[in-house]
């Protein structure tokens, strides 16, 4: 019964955009390719994902706004309307006791991971949005995704080009320009019925669940500023959009975020340096009665692209997140046994491109971080710890093949594909390199083979 109410609701969602399509001519559908008249690989490394060039950070930072020599062409703007569809496979060196997930065996599961559609590119000439509707194929559920609307424009001050902006998004970091931040950061699809280590800072874990507004600014395309803040949406519209999780805190007011950066271009050699992070003040599990928990995120990262020769780019990104945690009220709640802890995040990736089609990316994470029995309890033979402790490290190795967005013919600007084949291989997960007595499983036992397609259109 579940498998048939899964066709229906792809069949609805193909069904409505074959509506869309049939609504005028193609350019109805316009993604941003067909907005700006340039291929993915314009603004897209490997011509596909968050991966963006100089070009693509541009067309973000004023809004998604920028169009090309034929948009409109005397016509009424069409709706910036598209879609994405992603499926995958995934193999575990040992099946996961009780399975995968609900609905799923222990392993070797294919699934489809999301269909989404988009709400994508200029609504007015200051003003553009990136608004994502997902029906997540592993839980089964609906949901708002990833979203922002931007106004932006730009004056001459002093000389130099000042662009500006506000944005109003649901997810900390959704905003940034770079793929390093945990929104946008690598990997950019992974398996959701794969193990995954129990601990994360909060800055990662708030997407859809809060509203946030921020102001932001790049100086003479070199020095990029932008602050604001976010607060909890209520419980009853969570649920709603599919996104109430109810083991996740809860932020009392609001919790102000920041980023700066500097960036620059030698001749296709692009440097950038930044900081982003927020604090917020919490209950813990939602629970009220104890006052509140006081999280401190502090961000670090920095990127390297060569871009001088599209044939061949090189890339290579760090990203470093530190929490500090005042856990007064989970100590009162029974919620964590540590006062004061700390969490660190750091996260290394290197990737080659040849000729925006066929990409490698090799990926390092690590996490590390104050022991704690009951936060990091574990109850559960796969996610818990057995030590109470935190650390987990892993290698990711990744390839892929794009074999469109180079162009901007009819049927490059109508769809996108992205192949992939991911291996992650962990050495220490959710504590130590022996995870789980009980169940006789080692770090290695999460190791995962993750084969994915990745369908826009």
């Amino acid at each position: 019964m579940r498998l048939t109410l899964f066709k229906k609701k792809i069949a609805l969602f193909f069904t409505l955009f074959g509506i869309l399509l049939l609504h005028s001519d193609v350019n109805a559908l316009p993604s941003f390719a067909r907005q700006t008249g340039m291929p993915c690989s314009s603004c897209h490394v490997q011509s596909f994902g968050p991966g963006l060039t100089s070009v693509g950070r541009n067309f973000k930072l004023n809004g998604y706004t920028a169009t090309g020599a034929n948009y409109n062409e005397g016509k009424v703007p069409p709706v910036p309307i598209s879609g994405m569809i992603r499926a995958s496979y995934t193999h575990t060196q040992h099946g996961q006791p009780g399975g995968a997930s609900e609905r799923f065996g222990s392993n070797d599961n294919g699934t489809i991971d999301e269909a989404a559609i988009f709400l994508a590119g200029r609504l007015h000439s200051k003003v553009g949005a990136f608004i994502e509707g997902t029906y997540n194929g592993i839980e089964d559920i609906g949901e708002l995704d990833n979203s922002e609307i931007r106004f932006a424009d730009n004056v001459t001050l002093m000389g130099k080009n000042l662009v500006y902006g506000l944005t109003v998004n649901n997810n900390p970091t959704v905003t940034d320009l770079w793929n390093t931040t945990p929104t946008w950061g690598f990997p950019w699809a992974s398996s959701d019925l794969a193990p995954t280590q129990a601990a994360g800072a909060l800055i990662e874990a708030l997407g859809g669940q809060v509203v946030g507004a921020t102001a932001y600014m790049m100086l003479n395309d070199l020095l990029y500023v932008e602050a604001g803040g976010y607060t909890m949406l209520p419980r009853n519209i969570q649920t709603g959009i599919g996104v109430f999780d109810d083991e996740q805190s809860r932020i009392n007011g609001g919790a102000p975020y920041w980023r700066v950066a500097l960036q620059k271009d030698w001749q296709g050699h692009y440097f950038a340096v930044g900081s982003f992070g927020m604090q917020a003040n919490v209950y813990p599990q939602r629970t009220l009665g104890a006052g509140t928990d006081k999280i401190y995120d502090y961000g670090f990262d920095m990127t390297y692209q060569y871009l001088a020769n599209l044939t061949h780019i090189y890339e290579f990104n760090v990203a470093y997140i530190r929490e500090q945690r005042d856990m007064n009220a989970s100590v009162a709640l029974g919620l964590a046994d540590r006062k004061n802890s700390n969490l660190d995040t750091l996260r290394v990736r290197a990737g080659y491109t040849y000729q925006q089609t066929y990409g490698l990316n090799l990926f390092y994470g690590q996490t590390t971080g104050t022991a704690d029995s009951v936060i990091y309890s574990f109850g559960d033979p796969i996610s818990g710890s057995r030590t109470g402790n935190p650390n987990s490290q892993a290698f990711t190795a990744e390839i892929s093949y794009t074999p469109f967005g180079k162009s901007t013919s009819a049927i490059a600007t109508l769809a996108n594909l992205r192949l992939a084949a991911q291996y992650v291989h962990h050495f220490k997960f959710n504590g130590g390199i022996h995870n789980y007595d009980g169940f006789g499983r080692n770090a290695v036992n999460n190791d995962t083979l993750y084969l994915n397609a990745w369908l826009a259109f």
